[in-house]
């Protein structure tokens, strides 16, 4: 999944907000390799038992996740929204993730969202249309 990334601010970590999202990251290439129902069964797997994450929340791990990793912060958007999912889940929180495709020009791409919205992304990511999400029971709403 590719998609141009708009330059990604790094943010001043402290060592163990920067250990717990490099675990995060490492966590994330494996299952970013798994087929797409594998990683959905485990993504609802590792969202059961949390609360909604907010959106700072969410952007905070977003923020943290592309600090400490340079393929997350350029093209690697799976990871980076694997890796996102992971850290807030680390707080017992879950914003919902998604997948999705545009066709003009084709392009896939993963994010997080909060309360419909797409955190840390550019507008464009509205012309996604989202093929896969594990979203929080809730509905999204903290």
């Amino acid at each position: 999944m590719t998609m141009p990334v708009a330059s990604e601010l790094s943010v001043r970590l402290s060592w163990h907000r920067h250990l717990t999202a490099r675990g995060a990251v490492v966590v994330a290439r494996p299952l970013s390799l798994l087929p797409p129902r594998r990683l959905g069964q485990v993504l609802r797997f590792a969202r059961r038992g949390t609360r909604p994450a907010t959106i700072a929340q969410a952007l905070g791990a977003r923020q943290a996740v592309v600090t400490v990793s340079a393929r997350c912060a350029g093209q690697g958007c799976l990871q980076r929204s694997i890796a996102t999912v992971l850290l807030c889940r680390l707080r017992g929180r879950w914003p919902d993730w998604c997948t999705g495709v545009r066709t003009e020009p084709f392009r896939a791409h993963a994010w997080v969202e909060v309360g419909g919205a797409a955190v840390g992304e550019g507008d464009d990511t509205t012309l996604f249309h989202t093929m896969m999400s594990v979203r929080h029971p809730s509905g999204g709403r903290p």
